[in-house]
């Protein structure tokens, strides 16, 4: 039960761990302790990454926003767990991924590029998946993509200690989900005109933010004990939040609908598609609710068997 507890609390956040099927380090497997799956179950994300890539492919626009259902957090009313950008001109494969992740070994944050069906693979249920798709109108994605593809740029983010419940406003700590976030502001904010921020990349991302009126929903995690169990979790710390949040037992961290949130508040034009799937059949969905727990198809849902 305590193994359990201690495991769940490790969970408060992203994690930022993807187990890739190229170029996978051992701080990754070390971290998450890889999901094993057999080949059917392997064949079954493979295929999903196809339909994935047929949408982006047919949307035509070089970026866009991709979560997954990673680690199982259900009890705290949280889906998606981890988000990443996918790029059309990616330097591994045509809409690869890009994303941070914790090296465990050497405790830092990396820049780590992947496949799609990598990506996939990070997700901790080997039978039942979920992955949500933003699709940019052109201006967005073209000036996405241009931050995104701009390595050094990137890595210019990867600044602070890695939190997996890291605040949005902590520049001292950072996740994987905040990562992206201020790409965002950096690809689409003021920073691409030409103004400066002064003292760091992510100062300057985070002021843009601010300016947004980027406020990520609380996790309500409802007992104290979470705070005490994350003691132990080297990945997680009560640092750098408020005590009138810590003392209400709830967290404010990136999370991926914050990330959609911003998107779709600053791009109305774009295009939500969430695809879920099981051991019998998969599901997507454009622009509509979001999907069953179940997996199950509604009217106007395109859906297959596997």
């Amino acid at each position: 039960m305590i193994a359990a507890a201690l495991h769940r609390a490790a969970l408060l956040g992203c994690l930022a761990l993807a187990s890739a099927t190229t170029g996978a380090s051992t701080s990754l497997r070390f971290c998450a302790g890889e999901t094993e799956r057999d080949a059917t179950q392997q064949d079954r994300v493979l295929q999903v990454a196809a339909k994935l890539r047929e949408q982006l492919a047919a949307h035509g626009q070089p970026a866009a926003l991709l979560a997954r259902a990673g680690t199982q957090l259900g009890r705290f009313g949280l889906r998606y767990t981890h988000a990443a950008l996918v790029l059309e001109d990616h330097p591994l494969t045509p809409w690869g991924v890009r994303q941070l992740y914790f090296a465990c070994d050497e405790r830092r944050s990396r820049l780590f590029d992947q496949g799609l069906a990598g990506f996939l693979l990070g997700a901790d249920d080997p039978d039942r998946g979920f992955a949500s798709l933003l699709l940019l109108p052109a201006q967005a994605a073209e000036s996405l993509a241009a931050a995104g593809a701009d390595r050094e740029q990137a890595l210019a983010l990867l600044d602070g200690e890695y939190m997996a419940n890291a605040h949005p406003q902590d520049l001292l700590r950072q996740n994987c989900n905040q990562w992206l976030a201020e790409l965002l502001a950096l690809g689409w904010g003021q920073a691409a005109a030409g103004t400066v921020v002064p003292n760091s990349a992510r100062a300057q991302a985070q002021a843009q933010l601010q300016r947004w009126g980027y406020a990520p929903e609380p996790v309500h995690y409802g007992s104290p004990i979470w705070r005490w169990l994350a003691v132990f979790v080297p990945w997680v710390s009560m640092q750098g939040h408020p005590a009138e949040d810590l003392a209400a037992n709830r967290l404010v961290t990136s999370l991926p609908p914050d990330l959609e949130g911003l998107t779709q508040r600053l791009w109305p034009a774009a295009l939500r598609v969430e695809l879920c799937y099981t051991p019998s059949h998969w599901v997507l969905r454009r622009n509509g609710a979001p999907l069953s727990a179940d997996c199950r198809a509604e009217a106007g849902d395109e859906s297959g068997r596997f």
